[in-house]
């Protein structure tokens, strides 16, 4: 038996050495592929939309007849007669109204809870976390029909109200559980320090770590605009009022009555109008979504 006496920088610097030629070969193949399919995804996702735009400007004769063609005459009345004929303007603002309020509250509750499960020893503390992670995987679908009696019992079926609390309900649990994640990573010592220089725990939460803990907050808010702009199968159970409908029912409704009306190009441009703000937020927050997702992973 001998004892190993080559200094480790000799075995450092051998694994630090250029790689084979063989090996990198393999990696430029690699990387290669891996950005091809990046461009064939990007493809997928970006021509049904560029698609849906241009069909939108064209006329009901022309999606038909020249369906990837560029439109002939742009046919801007199609977002005038879906804003107005369609009533596409007051599912919007229905939209607006329902997924702000739900947007604002659950950001509230789930920060507050978020924190707490982060920051404080008490019993029970994982048992409440993990219920919240259990909430994620349960289907929607499942929970629709004893929904629908529970706000119909408590007289909230058809009420603005109604909707915010089942849309909040509904993403609370991801709330939490990003949030909950982004807290932990936060110093502790700033919480300390805050409690000595006479700051109370509610003062330490929204005046310390509430601003610390923005770009996950950010990132969180958006998600969940994302999911509940989109959310159909919510108020198609909870709202049955029309004047009350979301862009989602109101969007499934004008599918129906405009494709009897043979009246396409209205439709696409209300699809079009439903796009516009979900494209506007994640233009404007993209950066916003990529720093937040990254918080937490590298602690």
């Amino acid at each position: 038996m001998s004892i190993d006496t080559r200094p480790p920088v000799a075995k450092a610097a051998r694994r630090a050495g250029p790689a084979p030629e063989g090996r990198r070969s393999g990696f430029g193949a690699l990387n290669a592929g891996a950005q091809g399919l990046l461009v064939v995804w990007a493809l997928v996702c970006v021509v049904p939309l560029l698609w849906a735009v241009l069909t939108s400007f064209k006329s009901d004769r022309e999606i038909f007849t020249n369906p990837w063609a560029l439109p002939t005459e742009w046919h801007f009345d199609n977002f005038v007669r879906a804003w107005t004929s369609a009533s596409i303007g007051r599912y919007f603002i229905n939209s607006a109204i329902v997924v702000s309020a739900a947007v604002l509250l659950v950001m509230l509750l789930g920060a507050m809870v978020a924190y707490v499960l982060a920051r404080y020893e008490f019993r029970g503390r994982n048992v409440i976390y993990y219920a919240f992670v259990v909430g994620m995987t349960f289907p929607l679908i499942l929970a629709l029909v004893p929904l629908f009696f529970v706000v119909q019992n408590v007289g909230m079926l058809g009420t603005y109200h109604g909707l915010v609390i089942a849309y909040i309900a509904y993403a609370l649990p991801f709330t939490v559980f990003f949030l909950t994640n982004s807290f932990r990573t936060l110093p502790g010592e700033l919480i300390e320090a805050a409690m000595l220089d006479g700051c109370s725990h509610a003062g330490a939460f929204f005046r310390i770590m509430l601003p610390l803990a923005r770009p996950g907050m950010i990132s969180v808010g958006i998600l969940n605009f994302f999911g509940l702009w989109n959310q159909f199968y919510l108020p198609l159970v909870l709202m049955p009022d029309q004047d009350r409908y979301v862009l989602s029912q109101g969007l499934a409704v004008l599918a129906a009555n405009q494709g009897y009306r043979s009246d396409w190009s209205a439709l696409f441009a209300g699809l079009v109008i439903a796009l516009v703000p979900v494209l506007a937020v994640y233009v404007a927050f993209q950066r916003r979504i990529q720093d937040g997702l990254a918080v937490g992973a590298v602690k």
